[in-house]
């Protein structure tokens, strides 16, 4: 299969997912993980209808982000951010999907108050405990989120976990469900500065159960450029 059908089918499974709990695809941002191939791939799926591109490196990141400026994308970091890459970030990142420390959250603010501008942010929750993982502890969230609420210039979507990496995507529901609970819990405070609006979990193997689980933005990357990798 080609990009262009390796999308449909994509779209095809996020609709069973969504059809199982009774939820509308149209909910379901996809966000393609591009940390494997080029601007040409990436321009192809594009063309297909994807508009969100997650990237895990910065100096990675920004050569496609040169060659694709034409394009109309919203870019997600969605790895690890280093505070020494924060402000090379900011020329281009829409979204940091992995914001996991008061240190870096106040580094981007840091940086921002120089250029007007804010940025959207997604809290990383570690739900599986493994100590590879980066992220907030599930029991830490909510009053990590309070606190960086209180920090200027960094507007707080929602919430991120990279899932536990388990050969049946059912084992790993446990993990979507920790983080859809602390999403609801948040999404109650009505905290200031801060709007529940993405529930990012799932990836190839998993986005199924995440769907299931609540998830409104997956993030793809193997099933939608399998074919060039």
């Amino acid at each position: 299969m080609n990009i262009s059908e390796n999308i449909k089918a994509i779209r095809h499974r996020i609709s069973c997912a969504c059809d199982l709990v009774g939820r509308d695809p149209e909910e379901i941002e996809v966000v393609a993980v591009s940390k494997t191939v080029g601007p040409d791939e990436i321009r192809e799926a594009l063309k297909c209808g994807i508009s969100n591109i997650g990237e895990n490196r910065v100096q990675d990141a920004w050569k496609k982000y040169q060659s694709l400026k034409d394009m109309n994308v919203k870019w997600h970091m969605i790895g690890h951010l280093q505070r020494n890459k924060v402000k090379h970030a900011l020329k281009f990142f829409n979204m940091i999907q992995s914001l996991d420390s008061l240190e870096l959250a106040h580094e981007i603010s840091r940086r921002l108050a120089t250029s007007d501008r804010h940025i959207e942010i997604l809290i990383e929750v570690n739900t599986s405990g493994e100590p590879s993982k980066f992220g907030i502890r599930p029991e830490e969230t909510i009053d990590f989120v309070y606190q960086v609420s209180e920090i200027p210039l960094l507007k707080i979507l929602g919430l991120m976990t990279i899932g536990a990496f388990l050969p049946e995507p059912e084992d790993v529901r446990p993990c979507f469900r920790t983080l859809r609970k602390l999403f609801e819990t948040l999404s109650k405070q009505k905290i200031e500065n801060v709007t529940m609006k993405y529930l990012s979990m799932g990836m190839t193997n998993d986005f199924e159960v995440a769907i299931q689980e609540g998830a409104n933005m997956v993030r793809i990357g193997r099933a939608i450029f399998e074919t060039v990798n």
